[in-house]
């Protein structure tokens, strides 16, 4: 069998299909380039929708739901996802400012309750937002060199300061009545003048009877007898109004006052009736000392005893991270009468002061555990610092004036005003409108108040606005400005 075979090259074979596989793709490239405007024109109808979409989602992200607007499309599934974002905005909308209502709805409720709990601060969590806003929006406001880098940048910066305003004292809620309350110095759940006012019925009485009882052994002294006893009730007189006039608390008790005090204390009376009967179980633990005493018991007319001192329930200790520098007293409470009655400024023991002074760390407690929103995360801050100072003296962490915003500076200045001009409190007097800037202007030379929010208030107009809303007319007075200002 024959064959015939002919040889070609494998170059020559490949590059004929080489040619047609380059010919080819060229075309479907040219192809593809002639697509894509076609391409382009037809997804741009997608995809520039949905990119606008993402533009309106981060409108919604950013909270600017005013700014959420509907998109036209050709693509009717588009067009439906556009329009329930849009309702979706406004639903979110809707949702979150009947949240805002409802917290704002809670925190005036907890304020309320603080003003009702005692009729002696009524209205001060009210008014004290009042004027720290208004001031605050002044500070915002300024073209002084001294505001220069505050300002509320937007609405949410505002409410922030305006509802640690209103929670500034919620940590009062806490606090005992009768301390919030207290008028007089003697005063515990009641006011205890009336125990020692009756005391000085019984040396009364006493002295009357001594009198007759010497009368009857010698009716020719009468007349002697009448002048020792007509001074004796003129002294207890005396001495009574003194012991009133400092259970007031009006006045400085200088040393001879004190001495006074104490000589009035040790006169001594009989008690002829036993003081451990009709007790509660926690005074009966307090006054064990007293069942082993034999009657009648010389007493003293004014005493410290040590059934006085009520110690604290649980060891006072305060977590590291609340930077907390307050001095805790011995004791919860001492209601020994020399000691309250020898207070020398003000109705309010070390151990009541502490006791009020305490609400400021309750506030940090009860703030630092509310999951506040990001917008809203300085209020325990502000809502906590009202009662510091610009030189570290304050209180509860002892800041200094490095440490203090301008928001926190108002709050100090509105708090103190409110309670300087207020009618409602037991310990003083409400002070004219002149009266309480002059003190405002002592405690910017002090350091307790920032000077450029003090010249603010004044140049504001503030202090007037602020007595025309909530003053009684009897206390607004003339005030010369200029000569508090630099």
């Amino acid at each position: 069998m024959d064959y015939f075979t002919v040889l070609v090259a494998k170059e020559d074979v490949l590059a004929i299909i080489k040619e047609k596989i380059r010919i080819s793709i060229l075309v479907t490239g040219l192809c593809l380039l002639l697509l894509l405007p076609v391409s382009w024109f037809f997804a741009s109808s997608i995809v520039n929708p949905i990119l606008k979409l993402v533009g309106e989602n981060k409108k919604i992200q950013q909270r600017d739901y005013n700014e959420v607007s509907t998109l036209s499309s050709h693509i009717l599934e588009i067009h439906y996802l556009a329009s329930s974002m849009v309702d979706m905005s406004r639903s979110i909308e809707q949702h979150e400012n009947s949240q805002k209502a409802l917290m704002e709805s809670f925190i005036e409720l907890i304020a309320q309750a603080i003003d009702d709990k005692s009729p002696y601060t009524a209205g001060h969590c009210e008014r004290v937002p009042e004027l720290g806003i208004w001031l605050a929006d002044a500070a915002s406001d300024s073209k002084d060199e001294a505001f220069s880098e505050f300002s509320f940048k937007t609405p949410d910066e505002r409410r922030e300061f305006r509802l640690a305003a209103w929670l500034h004292d919620c940590g009062k809620i806490t606090t005992p009545e009768h301390i919030v309350d207290k008028g007089t110095k003697l005063e515990t759940i009641y006011n205890r003048i009336h125990e020692v006012r009756m005391r000085f019925e019984v040396l009364l009485r006493d002295a009357k009877l001594d009198y007759y009882e010497k009368l009857l052994v010698n009716p020719e002294q009468k007349q002697q007898l009448q002048q020792q006893l007509d001074a004796e009730i003129e002294k207890l007189h005396a001495d009574f109004s003194f012991i009133a006039a400092c259970n007031v608390g009006g006045e400085f008790m200088d040393e001879s006052q004190l001495n006074r005090l104490h000589q009035i204390a040790s006169i001594k009376w009989y008690r002829h009736f036993d003081a451990s009967l009709g007790l509660s179980p926690l005074e009966e633990l307090r006054m064990v000392n007293l069942k082993d005493q034999t009657l009648p018991v010389e007493e003293s007319l004014l005493s410290d005893k040590p059934s006085d001192l009520i110690p604290h329930e649980k060891a006072i200790d305060y977590e590291p991270d609340l930077g907390i520098k307050m001095t805790i007293p011995e004791y919860k409470y001492n209601l020994g009468e020399i000691y309250n009655l020898s207070i020398s400024r003000g109705t309010l023991t070390a151990e009541d002061r502490f006791k009020i002074n305490e609400h400021v760390i309750s506030t940090i407690r009860m703030l630092s555990n509310v999951p506040f929103p990001k917008e809203l995360a300085r209020i325990p801050r502000y809502a906590s610092t009202h009662h510091e100072t610009l030189k570290g003296t304050g209180y509860p962490r002892q800041l200094t004036a490095k440490d203090l915003s301008i928001p926190e500076r108002v709050l100090v200045l509105a708090d103190i005003f409110e309670a300087l001009t207020a009618t409602d409190r037991p310990y003083k007097k409400a002070k004219p409108l002149s009266v309480a800037v002059d003190i405002l202007a002592k405690m910017v030379d002090d350091e307790h108040i920032d000077r450029d929010v003090f010249e603010l208030f004044l140049t504001s107009g503030i202090y007037l606005k602020y007595a025309k809303q909530f003053l009684d007319e009897s206390q607004i007075d003339s005030v010369d400005i200029q000569k508090y200002l630099r």
